[in-house]
């Protein structure tokens, strides 16, 4: 299945998440749209209120695992679905992104599969070509 910026990898009983971009920011950010088009159809999400997230790791490894963990947290607790991502800030050992969504609706929000973690399984950085690869927990 490929989309604008991810793929989905099959893994046995888990589902991975390949993503690319101009920058390695974006690469981040197009993998949290692939965690949460593995969670709902995303283009029935709307913009409607946003959230700053802040992450911190002690490599950029353990940053994309922490971010996605995160966005999988905020879901699970807040039921909160996003679309869009807005990294402002990526370091080695932090991000800082504004994330746009809304509250889960089971009117309008269909869901697919849920995502229980991302993993360190296969997990990668390419800083050279733009490109994060993970696998999640479902």
């Amino acid at each position: 299945m490929q989309m604008k910026g991810f793929e989905l990898i099959e893994h046995t009983a888990d589902i991975g998440v390949v993503a690319t971009g101009d920058t390695l920011a974006e690469a981040f950010e197009n993998a949290a749209c692939g965690l949460f088009s593995i969670i709902t159809d995303i283009s029935k999400v709307r913009e409607a209120e946003s959230r700053i997230v802040e992450v911190k790791a002690a490599d950029i490894e353990s940053l994309l695992f922490n971010w996605l963990n995160e966005l999988v947290y905020i879901f699970d607790f807040y039921h909160l679905l996003f679309k869009r991502f807005d990294i402002v800030e990526l370091t080695d050992g932090s991000l800082k992104a504004t994330c746009y969504g809304e509250k889960y609706d089971p009117a309008v929000h269909e869901l697919k599969l849920g995502v229980k973690s991302a993993t360190f399984h296969m997990l990668e950085v390419d800083r050279a070509k733009n490109r994060v690869q993970v696998i999640l927990d479902i």
